[in-house]
């Protein structure tokens, strides 16, 4: 099976966590769902477990409604913890 990667981003808490602002993912050339990433991404930082529970994803510039949407070779995806301030 064809494989392919994807950019993950990292904001704010999750950045910190995982001591950078950019992964690279492998994933297979049909994707796999969001959920599966987010798996993989906490398998790979479990600190930043807890933190992807409460985050929202964004692929290629719009929001995911769902995880179980796919994420596909070439994308971006972008973790967004939830912010504070006022």
């Amino acid at each position: 099976m064809a494989r392919g990667t994807v950019t993950v981003l990292l904001f704010g808490p999750a950045r910190e966590t995982a001591g950078t602002g950019r992964l690279v993912v492998d994933v297979p050339d049909p994707g796999l769902a969001a959920r599966a990433l987010v798996d993989e991404l906490a398998r790979r930082y479990p600190k930043l477990a807890r933190t992807l529970a409460v985050s929202r994803l964004v692929r290629n510039g719009r929001y995911l409604s769902r995880l179980t949407e796919r994420v596909r070779p070439g994308d971006e995806v972008a973790v967004h913890p939830p912010y504070g301030g006022g």
